[in-house]
This record gives structure tokens, C-alpha cells and sequence, in this order.
């Protein structure tokens, strides 16, 4: 649990998306900045994602959380259980738990979203189900720790 000293001492908990490893497993360049890991939060994880022109995240869902996803910055399709929805800069989307979901960057500059899942999965592993052949299936999930 965060004590308030903690919380006043906020600079031990922040985290630059530049300090952290890209990961490319399902595609795009998915960044987990605050995660048990990182910050010793017990309630779910984020970070940023980047997408170039026509990259994607591949088709996938979470048995255990909500994805909270937002737009900062370029165009983003979202297909959600067969259903495409477009988002632009300032929007955002709730992915129910459960939901299949696939990502795709339509325009002709970077997207750039912000996104936050919760709560955790009983355990890192099971906190994805892909349902698609993965973008980059040698590399590592994130390490983004279970419940602590």
C-alpha cells in the first residue's frame, strides 16, 4: 500500500517511457511504465503504445481485465469482437474484459494512445489470450509482475 509519504515523495514513483524497453511481441511498440514491478501497484498496469502507419497489435484479449485505452495523438481502428471503431486524438475506449480486440494504426503519421488494464490477473501469463499468429513471437512478454 502507498503511504502518504510516499505519495508527497511522488518522484520514487515515476517512470519516463523512455526509460523503458520497448516490446514488440504483438506489434507496434507497447512501453509499460507503471506496473507492480515499477511502482509496486496492486491494482492493474499502463503505459503508452506507439504505432507507425499501418502497424497494428495483434488480435488478442485479457480474461481478467478492462483495457482502458485513449488517444493522444494520430488515428487508431479498434475492431472489437468483429465490430471496427475509429478513434481520433481526445477519445478513448473501454475493452470489457474478455473482448477480442486487434489495433491498427490507419492514418499517415505516428498514433501515440496512453492505455491502463485492470485488475490484475491471478498471474502475469495468464493476462493475455492471443488469438492471433503474434507480430514477434521470440520476443519477451513484459515483465510487468502479478499481485503483490
Amino acid at each position: 500500500m502507498t503511504t502518504p509519504q510516499q505519495l508527497a515523495n511522488a518522484s520514487a514513483l515515476r517512470v519516463s517511457a523512455a526509460d523503458v524497453t520497448p516490446n514488440r511481441k504483438r506489434g507496434g511498440d507497447i512501453r509499460v511504465t507503471l506496473s507492480p514491478v515499477t511502482v509496486g501497484c496492486g491494482s492493474g498496469f499502463g503505459g503508452v503504445l506507439y504505432l507507425g502507419p499501418g502497424e497494428f497489435v495483434t488480435r488478442h484479449y485479457h480474461p481478467y481485465s478492462e483495457e482502458f485505452l485513449h488517444v493522444v495523438a494520430g488515428r487508431l481502428e479498434i475492431t472489437l469482437d468483429g465490430e471496427v471503431l475509429e478513434l481520433e486524438p481526445g477519445q478513448s475506449v473501454l475493452v470489457p474484459i474478455g473482448v477480442n480486440h486487434r489495433l491498427v494504426n490507419p492514418g499517415t503519421e505516428q498514433a501515440h494512445c496512453v492505455f491502463h488494464l485492470s485488475p490484475l490477473a491471478p498471474r502475469p501469463d495468464l493476462g493475455h489470450v492471443d488469438t492471433e499468429e503474434l507480430a514477434d513471437p521470440d520476443a519477451a512478454n513484459p515483465d510487468v509482475g502479478g499481485r503483490p
